[in-house]
């Protein structure tokens, strides 16, 4: 019997979230922005953590949904957790973050947050949690390294004075006289853009805002149509993710 229900969500301080985090996480990293903090419990351990806090881009997403104010919405930064849950826990742990911050938080009527195809997937939690699709676009953002590490170009031009190693401990904006040429970046280090899709979903935590999205809603389908199914880089084919999927579904599905 599956043990999802037993799991317990806390808000967490970053101090805890942070290093969970960078262990689990496939990109190894923290969102700076993060500024809410979930654990996932289950026996007392924490198993997952969920990040929340204002986008990156705050400007660009704001338009999304007409009449949001700045502290209309916010974003689900990262979502990071261990081989011990059950799997498929991942969407009952999201629901009960999102039912706490429209508890706790009125103000935040809607969520936004992004799938990764270049180095994770296309967002399956995201529809298993009841997310709307509002955007697929190809994704030649993620840089790879010589060594396998991946690195996002915006980590680039938004911090040209961070000294890097793959530098040698120099910086963009020292190397290019004050600018920050992703171009060149990948000239020095023998970076290659990864070919991919990135995926962007919207939840309405106010359902009645869902009638004032400024883009259209995306059927699911349309992923399998232009073949952006995709699991850490690699393409999926639309039956095997179907099936997986479904496996997963019937498996993990809690007592009602």
């Amino acid at each position: 019997m599956s043990r999802v229900r037993e799991i317990q969500i806390k808000v967490i301080p970053s101090g805890v979230a942070i290093p969970f985090v960078k262990a689990h996480h496939y990109s190894g990293k923290v969102c700076q922005n993060s500024s809410l903090h979930f654990g996932a419990f289950l026996d007392g351990r924490l198993h997952g953590v969920m990040q929340y806090g204002p986008s990156t881009d705050k400007r660009r997403l704001i338009g999304l949904v007409a009449g949001t104010g700045w502290n209309n919405f916010i974003e689900l930064n990262r979502m990071a957790f261990d081989e011990i849950l059950p799997r498929n826990s991942e969407s009952y742990c999201i629901a009960a973050s999102l039912r706490m911050i429209r508890k706790n938080a009125p103000q935040v009527k809607w969520v936004v947050s992004f799938a990764d195809g270049c180095q994770c997937g296309d967002g399956t939690i995201y529809r298993a949690s009841n997310f709307v699709l509002t955007g697929i676009t190809e994704n030649k953002t993620i840089l790879q390294l010589p060594n396998g590490e991946k690195i996002h170009q915006l980590s680039i031009t938004s911090q040209p004075n961070l000294p890097r190693p793959e530098l040698g401990g120099r910086s963009i904006s020292e190397i290019c006289g004050g600018s920050a040429s992703v171009a060149r970046y990948k000239e020095l280090t023998g970076a290659v853009a990864l070919t991919g899709f990135m995926l962007r979903y919207v939840y309405f935590l106010d359902p009645k805002w869902r009638k004032r999205l400024t883009v259209p809603e995306i059927p699911f389908s349309r992923i399998d149509e232009i073949g952006a199914g995709m699991y850490k880089g690699a393409k999926v084919e639309r039956a095997a993710r179907h099936t997986e999927c479904e496996a997963q579904k019937q498996k993990d599905t809690p007592p009602q």
